[in-house]
């Protein structure tokens, strides 16, 4: 048997990270300001990580959602406390697609109503729902079309009204900052429209958190620049730290009831202690602070070269977007320099690092992305 070819694949073979660093298999390092798409969030084999993993898995791994896990209300409690949504509740899940799935889903059994709103550029995942609301036709399958989502230009706030008074809206799904569609920011004031509209109607407003949460700007949320509450927020990428997990915080206003939703794996032991190491080591070492300065100087500093055309995003979730002609960088930044960066179509450098990226790394960074757009 061989693999299903779906993934284009570098020629590297990655078998040890410590931090923001990473090692192939002859031993070459590398440079980490991706962490495989935003997921490692306290660096590779962090150690607190490692351990609270270990120890678990010497008492038990996984049993299911039919028994009392403690770890799940702790874990609920520490994501309170760290977030500031104390008054939310959790379910817990997989990934980042059945994070969205699940809040779609919830939203449509909440207020009885079908159609969604999603925006230009937007990815929200590959399942069902997920990937109706994404703006790439290319991945959705005919199984998977559907006329309840309604697509609206990104940050348009005149056609956001009008498809509101033209339909009945279940929920209205963003990203706080776009990642796939190019590390595009939405501005604080259309996320109190988007508030506004909802409360007005009677929809719900899913936070699309998946890549842009868990601390990575420099709030917790991103959505939380606007200084407005959204009723779901979903959840995923560096929750775990590399450890598949997911989950959905939701409004008070929502209330549970048995089978509306489940999962086997979701929320397991494993799962939960590696989401409370992540939490742990975000609070112990003000990763969040750290993400805004290192972020911060990143910006900074991108925003001096002469060939970046735009500098978008905050705190660690930064978009470099280049002309054509530079189209080799992030080749170049991989192959010659060893640093492991992103891209979102059509010439964006995406930088997503561990929020401990030190000052140091930013600055390895710095020198080599200069020496390639401006060669001496």
């Amino acid at each position: 048997m061989k693999l299903f070819d779906v993934y284009p694949i570098n020629p590297i073979n990655i078998v040890k990270g410590v931090g923001s660093l990473v090692y192939d298999s002859a031993g070459t390092e590398y440079l980490d300001l991706y962490g495989g798409h935003a997921v490692i969030s306290i660096g590779h084999t962090n150690p607190h990580y490692v351990k609270r993993l270990e120890d678990q898995l010497h008492q038990i791994g996984f049993y299911s959602n039919s028994i009392e896990i403690p770890l799940q209300k702790q874990l609920a409690e520490k994501l309170g406390q760290v977030s500031g949504k104390e008054d939310y509740q959790l379910f817990l899940c997989n990934s980042g697609a059945e994070a969205n799935e699940n809040a779609l889903k919830l939203a449509s059994f909440y207020n009885g109503k079908k159609k969604v709103i999603a925006f230009s550029g937007s990815f929200h995942g590959r399942t069902s729902l997920a990937v109706a609301v994404t703006d790439n036709p290319k991945i959705v399958a005919p199984v998977n079309e559907t006329d309840n989502v309604i697509f609206v230009p990104w940050c348009d706030e005149l056609a956001l009204e009008q498809t509101f008074a033209a339909n009945e809206i279940s929920s209205v799904i963003i990203e706080g900052i776009q990642g796939v569609g190019g590390i595009q920011v939405a501005p604080e004031s259309f996320l109190q429209k988007i508030r506004s509209l909802c409360d007005a109607n009677n929809a719900v407003f899913i936070a699309d958190s998946v890549q842009c949460g868990y601390g990575r700007t420099g709030k917790f949320f991103s959505h939380d620049f606007a200084g407005v509450n959204a009723d779901i927020y979903t959840m995923a990428k560096g929750m775990g730290n590399g450890f598949p997990v997911g989950g959905i915080i939701i409004s008070p206003k929502i209330l549970p009831a048995y089978g509306m939703l489940g999962t086997t794996f979701g929320g397991n032991h494993l799962a939960c202690a590696a989401g409370l190491a992540v939490l742990e080591v975000i609070e112990r070492d003000n990763l969040m602070q750290n993400a805004a300065e290192v972020g911060g100087y990143l910006i900074t500093e991108l925003k001096k070269l002469e060939k970046v055309k735009e500098v978008r995003g905050r705190g660690l979730m930064i978009g470099i977007e280049l002309s054509a002609e530079l189209a080799h960088v992030r080749k170049e930044l991989l192959f010659t320099h060893h640093i492991f960066t992103g891209e979102a179509k059509p010439n964006v450098v995406r930088l997503l690092p561990a929020l401990n990226l030190t000052k140091a790394h930013a600055d390895r960074f710095l020198e080599a992305f200069a020496s390639i757009i401006s060669p001496l």
